[in-house]
């Protein structure tokens, strides 16, 4: 009896199924640290439709009457990245974290694919998630601080009515593939990295299977050598959950991406953390966003840890220091705009 070989429309179905097998397995996968296992206590969903009719998986978790916490995670990663930062806060804040489109269980939507999009889907989440008058401290990391710069960008009205604070972590404002050192010798000196390779390297549906050479390979240029163990399989399992064909179209996307002066708009205090060994977004893209945050008075700290480009997992405990003095200093002044 001859084979019979898959049709396109079921291996794109056995596809689908793999990736929606392995998200679900995200929110009950436990490990021997557990900070990174999914948080313990009830969450509430809230409803967020955009404007192009996707829809959003959003969370709320802690307490209703909390001062609130935004987390906009990054690219191929899904809301259970923050895990380790819902942990250690949602006790004490209304931790409100997110699916970006096309990650996690959010809808990717039939808009074209930008940056005023994601901006606009920011929007939509604070309008659900924040009540009138409240102000939140906004964390992005990576593409959500991208997201959160063009937001600052397209709504610079809202910033001061809707955030108190701001911490932006291993982010850009554009120029990622001018200044990526992902591959060994280019944009280290003389040799520049050629745009269609790199939009190429960014563009192509890339999938990670968990065999141990291509963990070896995401350790050393996505995440740091030193991060093993949990930490490292913990990252690897979120951004496994990403469909390789989203995480081509946002590749895309990042790299033609550029938020300008987006950042100069952030007039809220606003922290900034870059990764030493992030080769992703190197150091000087933190340092550009500072410079624009320093021209409008608004830098609020400037650090650099020992990571590669997911700081807040692979140096969590640092990260969350920082975060936690943000949200207290900001929380420690008038958390309502007079008027809202």
């Amino acid at each position: 009896m001859r084979a019979t070989l898959p049709t396109r429309a079921g291996l794109t179905q056995w596809v689908q199924n793999r990736v929606r097998a392995h998200r679900a397995d995200l929110r009950t996968r436990t490990y021997a640290n557990a900070d990174l296992n999914p948080p313990a206590g009830p969450y509430e969903v809230v409803p967020v439709t955009t404007a192009d009719g996707a829809h959003l998986r959003v969370h709320a978790y802690g307490p209703a009457d909390g001062d609130v916490l935004v987390l906009v995670h990054g690219w191929t990663c899904c809301l259970e990245y923050w895990n380790p930062q819902i942990n250690a806060f949602a006790g004490d804040y209304r931790v409100i974290a997110y699916d970006v489109r096309g990650h996690g269980e959010s809808d990717l939507g039939t808009a074209p694919l930008t940056t005023d999009l994601l901006a606009d889907d920011l929007e939509a989440v604070l309008d659900a998630a924040l009540a009138p008058g409240r102000r939140a401290v906004i964390v992005g990391h990576s593409l959500g601080g991208m997201t959160l710069q063009a937001w600052a960008g397209r709504y610079p009205e809202q910033v001061r009515r809707r955030a108190l604070a701001v911490l932006l972590t291993n982010s850009s404002a554009g120029q990622l593939i001018a200044e990526t050192t992902v591959l060994p010798f280019y944009n280290r000196g003389k040799l520049r990295l050629p745009f269609l390779v790199g939009l190429l390297g960014l563009s192509l549906p890339i999938a990670f299977p968990p065999i141990a050479p291509v963990k070896w390979i995401f350790r050393r240029q996505v995440m740091s050598l030193d991060s093993t163990g949990d930490i490292a399989e913990f990252a690897q399992n979120i951004v496994r959950s990403c469909p390789a064909l989203v995480r081509a179209r946002f590749g895309t996307l990042l790299s033609h991406l550029d938020v300008g002066r987006g950042a100069a708009n952030l007039t809220v205090p606003t922290s900034v953390i870059a990764g030493s060994a992030d080769f992703m977004t190197p150091v000087v893209h933190a340092e550009r966003i500072a410079e624009l945050l320093t021209e409008a008075g608004s830098l609020d700290g400037f650090h650099i840890l020992p990571t590669g480009h997911l700081g807040n997992v692979e140096a969590y405990r640092e990260f969350n220091d920082e975060l936690a003095r943000v949200a207290g200093t900001a929380f420690g002044t008038a958390q309502r705009v007079v008027g809202a």
